[in-house]
This record gives structure tokens, C-alpha cells and sequence, in this order.
């Protein structure tokens, strides 16, 4: 069903889609010798136009774990966009040699233009600050193995939600299944855009500053990091950076059954200490990203 499919942004996938992903994804987990030559003979191409260390590992671990080969660019620099080479005439000419794509860029809408310029599967690693839609399968298969459900969760999102294209993919997702509350922590100058609001129900969602007024309302706590490369005023950036630090006493009035997700990298908003909380599981939700990419590649190939 998902076979030469493109994944650009969540909704381009059903629940029931997702879900197949999510099963596979499980099964790889718990058998994953079983999947180790899926993809011999298989190339993906890796096509980075800017900076990116997890979700580029992950999914060239990803592929290396199912046996196929990786070729590819991590910068713009290194590849003959710099000689003024199209991302549609990019894309055709990888199509050529390559069976599946994986492209960050730094502009909205451009993995959407090469999935417009070929019939090779293409997978949307992030482009600028608009979706990240394999961060949100790998937030989705997080939530679904360590709350065993992804309805009925409180779901706090805290730091930069202006520029954070992760929050974005993962509000869209998430209001798809059944009794979700959002509970947005920002500074004013960092809100969640109104086209993110718009789509959602009045009451479904509550906007604070102060994440220590709702801390303990909290099933799932979601911080981000200020991001940087989105300010053009480097003033505002330091004036905003620190404007959230999770602590071990910030935690005291949360859940027990709390889990502290994050999409890497942190800079300052989780301190070191909190890494020893039962209840952290950033580092796993990294891990997870890598078998929900295994089985993502393997649904979009046909490969059984």
C-alpha cells in the first residue's frame, strides 16, 4: 500500500498507514536479525542541504542495518547545487542512479518540489522551519511503546514553538487521535503560529509562559531548543535562549508516569542532572527513530 509513496509532511499518511509503519517497526525491535538483508542491493540517497548529525545517522543507519548501501551530500557545498543546479534537476538525475531519497533542505517546499519531479520514493528529512515528519514517527513510536496508547495525553510543548518544525509535524499528528490536550510553553515571542492554532479545536489546546503552572497537569512533556540558525537578530536569540531549563526541581510536582521527550540537539533547556530520571527518554526516542526510518524505508521500497 505504501509502496513508491512519498512521506512530506504526517498527514500524507493514514492512521492505518501509520500504524503498519509503527508494527513493523516494533517487529524490527524484537527481531531484528530477521531484517538484516532486506535492502541488499538497494541505494539510498542522502541528500542533506544543510547541517544535520541524528536524523542523518539515523537514517543512514537505518539503511546500513538492512543490508542496502548509502550515497549521498551533507552540505549544499559539496554537491552541484552550488554550481546553480535546480532541486528538480538534482532529483532526476539521482532518480537515476539511486532507489529511494531522504532530503533536508533549508527551504519550505522543496522536498515537495523533487517529490514532484520523479517517481523514486522521497522522504522529507525537515525543510526549514515548516515539517520534520520522520521526527514525528519517531516521536509517535516513543509515545505508542512507553504510554502504550497514543490517545487520551495531556501534551505539554515548551521552548521555541515558533521555529520548532518538529512541534509543527507533531501537533498535526497528534490532534488525530482521540482526547489530546495541548498545553503550549512559550516566551510571546516564540508562540506557536495561528496556522498551527487554527486547525485545532478551541478547547483543545492552552497557552502559558510558565511551565511550572502546568508541570504537574503533564503526561508528556515535549522541550525544544531555541533555534539559533532561524533568528535574524542575534540579540534576541541570547535574550530568549535560557528561557526554559528543566531541572530536577522543576520535576517535583510533576507525574510520576511522566516521559521527558526531546529531538536532540539540546543546548541549555534539559540539565545534565535530569538525564538520570527514570522518566527522561530522550536518548530512546533517538534510538526509536532509527527502526521506525528501517521500517519506513522498507514500506516505501515494497520490500517484505
Amino acid at each position: 500500500m505504501l509502496k513508491g509513496r512519498h512521506l512530506i509532511e504526517p498527514r500524507d499518511f493514514s492512521l492505518e498507514e501509520l500504524d503498519e509503519i509503527f508494527a513493523l517497526a516494533e517487529d524490527i525491535i524484537k527481531n531484528e536479525k530477521d531484517y538484516l538483508d532486506k535492502c541488499r542491493g538497494k541505494l539510498l540517497a542522502s541528500l542533506f542541504y544543510e547541517p544535520s548529525t541524528r536524523t542523518r545517522f539515523s537514517f543512514e543507519s537505518a539503511m546500513y542495518r538492512l543490508g542496502g548501501q548509502v550515497v549521498g551530500f551533507s552540505e549544499a557545498a559539496s554537491s552541484s547545487v552550488s554550481k546553480g543546479e535546480s532541486v528538480a534537476d538534482t532529483i532526476k538525475t539521482i532518480a537515476c542512479y539511486s532507489d529511494i531519497a531522504v532530503m533536508r533542505h533549508p527551504k519550505e517546499g522543496a522536498p515537495l518540489l523533487a517529490s514532484q519531479n520523479t517517481d523514486m520514493p522521497i522522504i522529507n528529512a525537515g525543510d526549514g522551519g515548516h515539517q520534520h515528519p520522520t521526527q514525528t514517527l519517531t516521536d509517535l513510536l516513543t509515545i505508542r511503546i512507553l504510554k502504550k496508547d497514543l490517545s487520551n495525553h495531556t501534551i505539554g510543548l515548551c521552548g521555541d514553538l515558533k521555529f520548532g518544525r518538529t512541534v509543527h509535524s507533531l501537533v498535526k499528528a497528534m490532534k488525530r487521535y482521540l482526547n489530546i490536550n495541548f498545553v503550549f510553553i512559550s516566551p510571546e515571542e516564540l508562540q506557536i503560529p495561528d496556522y498551527i492554532k487554527d486547525d485545532l479545536q478551541e478547547n483543545s489546546y492552552y497557552e502559558t509562559e510558565s511551565l511550572d503552572e502546568v508541570i504537574d497537569k503533564l503526561d508528556i512533556l515535549y522541550m525544544t531548543r531555541v533555534q539559533k540558525e532561524r533568528f535574524f537578530n542575534e540579540e534576541d536569540y541570547v535574550r530568549l535562549k535560557d528561557s526554559y531549563i528543566l531541572t530536577n526541581e522543576k520535576l517535583k510536582n510533576s507525574k510520576e508516569d511522566l516521559i521527558i521527550m526531546h529531538p536532540l540537539p539540546r543546548v541549555n533547556e534539559i540539565a545534565v542532572e535530569v538525564d538520570r530520571d527514570k522518566r527522561a527518554v530522550y536518548f530512546d526516542q533517538a534510538k526509536f527513530g532509527m527502526y521506525v526510518r528501517m521500517a519506513l524505508i522498507l514500506k516505501l521500497l515494497g520490500v517484505e
